[in-house]
Parts: C-alpha cells; sequence; structure tokens
C-alpha cells in the first residue's frame, strides 16, 4: 500500500522538477552553503517543494482518473484500480500540501511561497482542466513545470528579477518539444482518451514544426543568460551545442521512416539536454 502512495505522487515528475530547483539554488547561491540558515533554507526548499509538487500530482491523478482508464500506461494507477479510495488520495494530496506550504512559509520567505502556490493552481486546475478542451493545454501546464526552477531561484536571493524571467523562460520553451515528444510518441493513447493534443488537432507536420521553433527559442533564451552577464562562457557553449543537436534531431523528424521512434528518440533527447543545461547552470558562476 505504500508503494501505491508514493506512485500516485508521480515521483518521476517531483524528482525531474527538483533537479532544476536544485540547480538554480546552486547557481544563485554560487555554492554558498556555508551556514546552518543557508542549510535549514534549502533544504526546506528542496523537501517544502517536493511536497507541494507531490501533491499537485495527487490531485491530477484524481481529476484525471476517469481519462485513466483509457490509456495503456495510466490504467494500472491506483485511483483507476481501486488501490486507493478518492476520498483517502484527497487526504493525501491535502496533506502533502499543507506539509509542503509550511516549510516554505516557515524556512524560505513568502515570494517564493506565493510562485509555489501559483505552480500548483495552474497546474491542478487550469492545465488539468484546459487539457481536456484545447491543445494550446501544453503551453499552459509549461508555466507550471517552469515555476520550480524560479523556487529555486528566489528561495535563495527572495527578489524576482531578469534573471528569474530568463530561467522561467528557458524552462517553459524547454517543455514544448518535451510535450510534443511526447504527445507524437502516444498518439493512439491520446486518440482514445480523447485528449486534444496538438498532434490530434493540427496534424503531425505543425507538431514537428512547432518542436523546432520552440527548440529553437529555447537556444536563444538560454544564451539570454550569458549575453546579460548571469553565466559565463563555459555555460554558455555547452549549453547552445546541446540545443544545437537537439534541433538537429528535430529535423529528422521529417524524413523518418518510424514517426513514432522518432519521437521516442525526441523525448530522452530532450531528458538529456535538461540534465545538461541543470548541470552546466548549477556551475555556471564557477566557471570562466
Amino acid at each position: 500500500m505504500v508503494k501505491e502512495y508514493y506512485r500516485l505522487a508521480k515521483p518521476g515528475i517531483v524528482y525531474g522538477n527538483l533537479l532544476t530547483t536544485l540547480a538554480a539554488y546552486l547557481f544563485a547561491s554560487r555554492w554558498q552553503l556555508v551556514t546552518s540558515a543557508i542549510w535549514i533554507n534549502f533544504l526546506a526548499t528542496m523537501f517544502g517543494l517536493g511536497f507541494v509538487i507531490a501533491s499537485a500530482c495527487v490531485f491530477n491523478n484524481y481529476i484525471d482518473r476517469d481519462i485513466d482508464q483509457k490509456m495503456a500506461r495510466t490504467q494500472d494507477r491506483a485511483l483507476v484500480s481501486g488501490a486507493i479510495s478518492n476520498t483517502m488520495a484527497l487526504l493525501y494530496g491535502a496533506i502533502l500540501a499543507l506539509i509542503g506550504f509550511a516549510l516554505l512559509v516557515c524556512f524560505v520567505n513568502i515570494l517564493t511561497t506565493i510562485i509555489a502556490l501559483i505552480g500548483i493552481i495552474v497546474y491542478v486546475f487550469a492545465y488539468t482542466f484546459s487539457k481536456r478542451k484545447t491543445e494550446w493545454a501544453t503551453e499552459i501546464g509549461s508555466i507550471a513545470g517552469a515555476v520550480p526552477i524560479v523556487v529555486g531561484y528566489t528561495a535563495y536571493t527572495n527578489n524576482f528579477d531578469w534573471t528569474a524571467v530568463i530561467l522561467f523562460l528557458i524552462l517553459a520553451l524547454w517543455q514544448m518539444p518535451h510535450f510534443y515528444s511526447i504527445a507524437l510518441h502516444r498518439f493512439d493513447e491520446y486518440a482514445a482518451a480523447g485528449i486534444p493534443v496538438l498532434p490530434l488537432k493540427r496534424g503531425t507536420w505543425e507538431t514537428k514544426v512547432r518542436i523546432l521553433l520552440y527548440i529553437f527559442a529555447f537556444g536563444v533564451a538560454g544564451f539570454a543568460l550569458a549575453y546579460f552577464g548571469y553565466a559565463g562562457f563555459a555555460y554558455l557553449v555547452v549549453v547552445e551545442i546541446a540545443a544545437i543537436v537537439w534541433f538537429w534531431l528535430g529535423t529528422g523528424g521529417f524524413s523518418a521512416e518510424d514517426g513514432v521512434q522518432w519521437a521516442r528518440k525526441l523525448f530522452f533527447s530532450s531528458l538529456f539536454v535538461l540534465v545538461i543545461f541543470c548541470v552546466m547552470l548549477s556551475v555556471a558562476t564557477l566557471l570562466p
């Protein structure tokens, strides 16, 4: 049963988002975790946001339980199988949110708490409900997905400035090709569930074009962080090479014999790019 509750919180999503939070915190702090107060702030940020994200995932599972039973990859989720009751899921989500926000309020700062609250509201309500109605839900979801990196930055600085804006844009833009590759790879499943993702509404060709446009925009946003002096040359070179390779892989979609297999490879390449970006962001202030 513990395993079911653990899976209900979508740990993969939680850990993935906390990776960006960690990178942004190390970037903002310049690795100066030298006092007990900073360590408390750091740990409260990571655990607090982790609980908040987990609660959002639980609420998302609750709302999506009807469409989860129509998709092969989600048919074994606890709320679909009945392993966890709807009431217990809501209680579980509420407890996670309470713990998470308590940690952020008491040990981080109010600005960061508000940003995290905006993220959970956008994800649970705006994104979860809009994805049943419009292909633009992906753009809405990217807002929530870009919140964790901002949280990592503001948790240390207690300031929402242009650096935070650029970090937000980088993650929001990264998510679009990432999500579109999932939609292409899981095309039949989304069709069966009646979810109007972009490939279903606009076709695969337009989806592939948008993937390239968003990868290009991601590269521009990544460049901006160095151009305005927030990161150095080493960061710029590595991140831009990753973006160029990602773009090149994206162009392969127009000639791929197996579009599903290409989309799957592009999905994994997007994760690789995210890891590279997070590593370089975390050490950007330590390198030339």
